[in-house]
C-alpha cells in the first residue's frame, strides 16, 4: 500500500440507474443488478486498498450516481473546487460531498451556481503535477476553467469533447505516471489533438481504438506502476506493458450502464503538485452584438451554434426582443474560447453573421505592410462573398471589388484611404494588409442573412462512393511499373487533388521515393493540398486523420499558399525545411521534374504554377516525351490536356471514380489503355501493397 496515495470512493447501496442523461443509460433504466454491482464494487476497492489509502464517503438515499465520486469535485493539494453538475438528477448530491469535504479538513472553493463543472469527471492532473487538462463540452463549461487556475494555481489546459459517448474527459482520457497518457483522440476536436500532441511527446502518448475506448479503458485508475480498468485488448495490455506498466482488469459492466467505470468510481485526493508551476489560463472572452431577426431568421441559433461547434462557450447577457414582425432584436453574446486563435476564428464567423463589436469595443482595423510583392502579411483577414467594411481611423470604409478568398489591401489616394479585395498574387509593395479581425464588419440586409447556409465550405465532406474490385488490374500494373523501373525505363503521373483528399499522398509518395515515378503533371491544387497536409495535417480544411472539416480550415491552403509564396518556390521551402514530407517533398528531394498548369480558379497561385497556359502545354510535353506508361489520377482536365499530346504506344491507366471519366479518358482505340473505375486512394494503397510484395528484381 501507498501511503502517499488517497482515495475517495462510495459503496453503492442505492445505486441503479433511474434516469438518462447520458447515451450509456439509454435502454437501461432499472437494468442494473444491485447484488453484481456491490460484488463489482468491491472488486475494485480490494484491488486499489492493496495500494493506496481509501476512504470512504456515505451514500445517500435517492442519489443513485454518488457512487462516481469522480465528479464530487477536484481536489489538489487541501483545496477542492465543488462540482457543480450539469444535469438537475445529480445537483442534490453537491452539499453532501461539500459536507465530506468540510469535516476532512479542505477548504471548498464554489463556483457561480449557473457555471457548470464537473469535478474529475471533468479535470484531470498531470501525473508529474506540471498542468491540469480540462474537459468541456457536455458537461463542463469553458468559463469555469479560469477559476481552476486561479484556485488551485496551476496552468490550465482545455480539451474540447465531440462524441457525446464520451461526455466527461476521464472517459477518454487517463494521465499515467512518467508522463504517459492514455487516450482515444476521437473524442477531441482538431485544435484539442494538436494541443495534445504538442504537450506529450509522440512516444509517450498511447492512442486506443475504438473497441477499447467503449469499453472504458481510459477510464482506468492508475497507481504508479499499475493501471486498473474494466477491460482492455491484448493488444493495449502488451502496448502498456511495453512501457512498465501493468494492467489489472476488474469487470465493472454493471456501472457501464449508467456510464462510468474504474476512475468514475474513484477521487483521487491526493496530487501530485510540481514545486514550479502556477495559475495560467489561455481563456479569451468578448462581448458582441447581434442585431436583425434573431429568432425568426435562425440568426441566434446559428451563431451560437457556430460558438460552440467552433469550441468555445456563450453566455447570452441581453437579449431585446422585437415586440412586431417586422421589428428587429438584439442580443449581446458573451463569447469564450480556450486561445486567442480559436477566438478569432470563432468571431470570423460570427462578423459573417453580422455580429460586430459593443461601441466601446471598437477598434480600428490592424494593417501590416506588404514587403514582398504577392506575399501577405501572416494572419491576413481572408474575404469572404458578403459585402465587408473596414474601420480606419474611427470611420467605416466599404471595400471595392469584394470576392471570396482574397485579402483586403489599403492604400492612400487623394480622397483618403481607399480599401479593397486583392488576390494574394496581386499584392503590391506599398500597399497595407488588413490582419486579424478587429475593425471589421459585414453589411447585408437583415433577410439576407438567413440564406446563409451551413455548406459554405462543406463541399469536401462528402462521401466516397464503395470500392470495386480493382485486385487483377493493380497486379497487371504493379507488374509493369517493376518492369519499367528495372530497365531504366520513365512513368509519368498526371494527378489531380482528390489523390490528397483520399489519403493517396503517402502511397504516391512512396511511388515517387522508391523509383517508380519519373514525372508528377497536374494543377496548382494538387501542390497546394498535399503541402497543406504536410504542414498543417488537413487537405482544403478537412482533418485528413479524421476525414472532417477543422476549425479556420477553408484559409488553410491560402496559409500554405502565402508561406510558399514567400519562400519563393516549393523547393526553397524544402531545403528551408518548411515542407519536410509528401509528394512534392518527395519530387524536390529525389529531383522528379514536376508541372504545374495554372487555370482561372486557381488561388495563390503557388509561384511554381505556370498560369501561361501555352508555356505549361510546352512544359508538359517535354516532361512525357519517351514515357513508358502514364497514370491518370482522378484529374479529368490535366488528363485530357495529357491524353491529347501523348503518342500511341504509350501505356495509359486512368483511375476514376466516376465511370464517364475512365471512359473517355480511357478509350483512344489503343490496348495499351486501360480505365479503373474506383477510388484513387484505394487504388494507390493497393498498388503499393502489391509492388512491396514484387521484393526481388526483374530479370530483363
Amino acid at each position: 500500500m501507498t501511503d502517499s496515495i488517497r482515495i475517495l470512493m462510495c459503496p453503492p447501496h442505492h445505486y441503479d440507474v433511474d434516469y438518462v442523461i447520458n447515451p450509456w443509460m439509454e435502454g437501461n433504466i432499472h437494468r442494473s443488478s444491485r447484488d453484481r454491482a456491490e460484488t463489482q464494487w468491491e472488486g475494485l476497492y480490494n484491488i486499489l486498498k492493496d495500494r493506496a489509502i481509501v476512504d470512504l464517503v456515505e451514500p445517500e438515499k435517492g442519489w443513485p450516481d454518488m457512487v462516481f465520486t469522480a465528479n464530487a469535485g477536484l481536489v489538489l493539494g487541501t483545496n477542492v473546487v465543488l462540482s457543480r453538475f450539469y444535469h438537475p438528477e445529480r445537483q442534490g448530491e453537491e452539499p453532501h460531498f461539500k459536507r465530506w469535504f468540510e469535516k476532512n479538513g479542505f477548504t471548498v472553493h464554489e463556483l457561480p451556481k449557473d457555471l457548470p463543472f464537473e469535478g474529475a469527471g471533468d479535470a484531470l492532473l498531470d501525473r508529474e503535477g506540471r498542468w491540469l487538462w480540462a474537459g468541456y463540452g457536455f458537461r463542463s463549461e469553458l468559463d469555469s476553467h479560469p477559476y481552476l487556475a486561479k484556485w488551485l494555481d496551476i496552468e490550465v489546459l482545455s480539451l474540447q469533447l465531440v462524441d457525446d459517448r464520451f461526455y466527461h474527459l476521464d472517459t477518454c482520457f487517463c494521465p499515467l505516471a512518467n508522463g504517459y497518457l492514455l487516450y482515444y483522440p476521437p473524442a477531441f476536436d482538431f485544435y484539442s489533438n494538436r494541443l495534445i500532441e504538442m504537450r506529450v511527446p509522440a512516444e509517450k502518448r498511447i492512442a486506443i481504438d475504438e473497441p477499447d475506448a467503449v469499453n472504458f479503458a481510459c477510464n482506468a485508475v492508475n497507481v504508479n506502476d499499475v493501471v486498473v480498468m474494466n477491460q482492455t485488448s491484448d493488444d493495449l495490455k502488451a502496448r502498456l506493458a511495453e512501457v512498465g506498466f501493468t494492467v489489472i482488469e476488474t469487470p465493472l459492466n454493471e456501472f457501464l450502464k449508467a456510464g462510468g467505470a474504474a476512475k468514475c468510481l474513484t477521487l483521487r485526493t491526493t496530487e501530485p503538485i510540481a514545486c514550479d508551476v502556477g495559475a495560467t489560463d489561455s481563456i479569451v472572452s468578448k462581448t458582441l452584438t447581434l442585431q436583425g431577426h434573431l429568432l425568426d431568421a435562425g440568426i441566434i441559433n446559428r451563431a451560437l451554434d457556430l460558438i460552440v461547434e467552433g469550441g468555445g462557450s456563450f453566455k447570452v447577457q441581453n437579449f431585446d426582443l422585437g415586440a412586431q414582425r417586422q421589428s428587429t432584436s438584439s442580443a449581446e453574446v458573451h463569447v469564450s474560447a480556450p486561445s486567442s486563435a480559436v477566438m478569432e476564428e470563432i468571431v470570423a464567423q460570427l462578423i459573417d453573421l453580422g455580429a460586430v463589436s459593443l461601441p466601446e469595443d471598437e477598434r480600428d482595423a490592424q494593417l501590416e505592410p506588404v514587403v514582398q510583392a504577392g506575399v501577405a502579411p501572416d494572419d491576413f483577414y481572408v474575404t469572404t462573398i458578403y459585402p465587408t467594411e473596414v474601420r480606419m481611423n474611427g470611420q467605416w470604409v466599404r471595400v471595392h471589388n469584394q470576392r471570396m478568398d482574397g485579402a483586403i489591401a489599403v492604400r492612400e489616394t487623394e480622397n483618403g484611404l481607399v480599401a479593397q479585395c486583392k488576390i494574394l498574387r496581386d499584392l503590391e509593395l506599398g500597399e497595407k494588409v488588413v490582419v486579424n479581425i478587429a475593425g471589421i464588419r459585414t453589411v447585408r440586409k437583415p433577410e439576407s442573412r438567413e440564406q446563409r447556409g451551413s455548406q459554405e465550405f462543406s463541399f469536401m465532406s462528402a462521401g466516397v462512393s464503395s470500392e470495386r474490385r480493382v485486385e487483377l488490374v493493380v497486379e497487371q500494373v504493379a507488374w509493369e511499373l517493376r518492369r519499367i523501373r528495372d530497365r531504366g525505363g520513365k512513368v509519368v503521373v498526371t494527378a489531380g487533388p482528390v489523390v490528397i483528399h483520399t489519403g493517396g499522398a503517402e502511397h504516391l509518395s512512396w511511388l515517387i521515393r522508391e523509383g517508380y515515378i519519373q514525372g508528377l503533371l497536374g494543377g496548382n491544387a494538387i501542390a497546394v493540398h498535399d503541402i497543406e497536409q504536410s504542414m498543417l495535417g488537413t487537405s482544403l480544411g478537412v482533418d485528413m486523420k479524421r476525414g472532417v472539416a477543422v476549425r479556420g480550415g477553408h484559409r488553410h491552403h491560402l496559409n500554405v499558399i502565402n508561406t510558399i509564396r514567400r519562400h519563393g518556390s516549393i523547393a526553397n521551402a524544402v531545403e528551408a525545411g518548411i515542407i519536410t514530407n509528401g509528394v512534392m517533398y518527395e519530387c524536390v528531394k529525389h529531383d522528379v521534374p514536376f508541372v504545374l498548369a495554372g487555370s482561372i480558379r486557381d488561388d495563390g497561385p503557388l509561384p511554381d504554377t505556370e498560369m501561361d497556359l501555352i508555356k505549361a502545354q510546352v512544359q508538359y510535353a517535354r516532361v512525357i516525351e519517351n514515357t513508358d506508361m502514364i497514370l491518370m489520377l482522378s484529374t479529368m482536365l490535366h488528363s485530357i490536356g495529357v491524353g491529347n499530346m501523348t503518342p500511341s504506344g504509350v501505356k495509359m491507366v486512368c483511375v476514376d471514380i466516376n465511370p464517364a471519366v475512365v471512359t473517355k479518358l480511357s478509350d483512344r482505340g489503343s490496348v495499351e489503355s486501360t480505365g479503373v473505375v474506383t477510388d484513387v486512394g484505394l487504388f494507390l494503397s493497393l498498388l503499393v501493397k502489391q509492388l512491396e510484395r514484387l521484393t526481388s528484381p526483374l530479370a530483363v
